[in-house]
């Protein structure tokens, strides 16, 4: 996975439509939080378009575009205006695993991630990271594919009798579970659904092949099972291929450690 998506870096940005939309969408729920972040980071952050949305919100905070795909660290670069390059006011770029980020504990305020974590076969071991990372009172946003994601595709692939390979998602009920599971207080979850018309099979394979999501999203079936399975599809009126994405939404709050460092037990007393 990580080759293939190395090899979209280039070519990406002409595609990545959804990518673009859910960072415009995730931007306005910010709108609803107050928030003041002193450091910030962008985690899966592919060629920029959700650091360059946080530093256009947050000019003030200390920015960081984390993605474990070089390639996609470099269009980062890339993206960045010479000035802001030459000031140092554009983002740290950092190539690394979002389950082992090379940052002291406590030390983020904002960690945004948008459609990566649906890439990872279990999102717990990030989300416990990424708790690690935010101080006490920092906030978790990110958005994710849900399980409803192209179930055009597995309906079909059922009534043709061609194994379903798309990737399955976890929903956003057992997202929220796992949040609690990785520590963090009040998480918010919702989705919705956003649709796509392909001109036709041809469109929407090139156009994830791309993304370098291909594969990764829709597995592996042969020539002539394709062929058979997006016959079966429905058309729109205009004789399209419609797909619909499911994007789940969540944030969460990193409450105050009861614990220290040496793992003791901190207790705090109010005075009346």
């Amino acid at each position: 996975m990580k080759r293939q998506f190395g090899r979209a870096a280039a070519s990406y940005d002409e595609v990545a439509v959804l990518a673009r939309e859910v960072v415009v969408r995730m931007a306005e729920r910010l709108d609803y939080i107050k928030l003041a972040p002193q450091r910030m980071a962008d985690i899966g952050c592919a060629t920029g378009d959700g650091i360059r949305e946080l530093q256009a919100r947050y000019p003030q905070a200390q920015a960081i575009a984390i993605d474990y795909v070089l390639p996609m660290v470099h269009q980062v670069r890339m993206h960045t205006p010479r000035l802001m390059r030459l000031t140092r006011r554009g983002p740290q770029l950092v190539n690394a695993d979002a389950r082992a980020l090379p940052l002291a504990g406590s030390t983020l305020d904002l960690i945004w991630s948008s459609l990566m974590l649906q890439w990872l076969d279990d999102p717990l071991p990030a989300l416990r990271e990424w708790h690690r990372s935010l101080r006490s009172g920092g906030l978790l946003m990110f958005a994710t594919l849900g399980p409803d994601t192209v179930k055009e595709l597995r309906h079909a692939a059922g009534k043709v009798g061609v194994g379903d390979t798309v990737r399955k998602f976890p929903d956003m009920h057992d997202l929220g579970d796992m949040l609690l599971a990785a520590g963090f207080a009040d998480p918010v979850m919702d989705m919705e659904m956003i649709s796509f018309s392909y001109s036709g099979p041809r469109q929407f394979l090139a156009d994830q092949r791309c993304l370098g999501v291909r594969d990764p999203l829709l597995g592996q079936q042969t020539f002539r099972d394709w062929r058979r399975l997006f016959a079966a599809c429905e058309r729109d009126a205009d004789g399209r291929l419609p797909l619909r994405f499911e994007i789940v939404y969540g944030h969460a709050w990193k409450g105050e450690s009861k614990h220290s460092a040496d793992g003791r037990t901190v207790i705090k007393f109010h005075p009346r």
